[in-house]
């Protein structure tokens, strides 16, 4: 899966789940780190679309969320 405004296969990519979400968890996100980029995907819908993110806006993200910055007041 490619677009042409970021241009990245995730065909063969490796999803992988927090180590958080637990065994059985179907209601969960999917990353995939690939050369270049980061997928995420819903894991209900595996064949579904993915969000591509460049490397640093997801290490930045990642960090906000540890950092509490998302969560609700």
């Amino acid at each position: 899966m490619a677009t042409k405004e970021f241009p990245v296969d995730l065909t063969q990519a490796t999803w992988v789940k927090s180590s958080k979400s637990g065994p059985n968890c179907d209601n969960c996100v999917e990353v995939a780190y690939v050369t270049g980029a980061v997928g995420v995907r819903d894991s209900k819908d595996r064949t579904g679309p993915a969000l591509v993110f460049a490397p640093g806006d997801w290490h930045a993200f990642v960090a906000g969320a540890r950092g509490g910055a998302f969560a609700g007041k």
